[in-house]
């Protein structure tokens, strides 16, 4: 579960920054693209998003983190670039 908990995180660090890069590189250039790409950019993330969370709650009691790792796992989805220094510091060893 580590191994799809890790594929999960480092797909949905990328989505994110795919959103980013819409949101500001594409916005004010180009709004039809923008807006053509914003539903499937987004439906992406979000579900890469709440299959990250729920393989964390689920890898939290299979791996018996304690709350500190895990808060500061779940806080790595919401910062941009987060998802990857989460892999890069806990998920090492898979």
């Amino acid at each position: 579960m580590l191994k799809i908990f890790k594929i999960v995180a480092i797909l949905e660090g990328v989505s994110y920054l795919a959103l980013f890069t819409n949101m500001l590189a594409v916005k004010p250039t180009n709004l039809i693209l923008y807006k053509t790409l914003l539903f499937p950019i987004g439906m992406a993330h979000g579900i890469l998003f709440v299959s990250y969370i729920i393989l964390a709650i689920m890898l939290k009691f299979e791996q018996n983190w304690d709350y500190k790792k895990f808060g500061i796992i779940c806080l790595g989805s919401l910062i941009p670039f987060g998802t990857f220094y989460v892999d890069k510091k806990y998920l090492q060893n898979v």
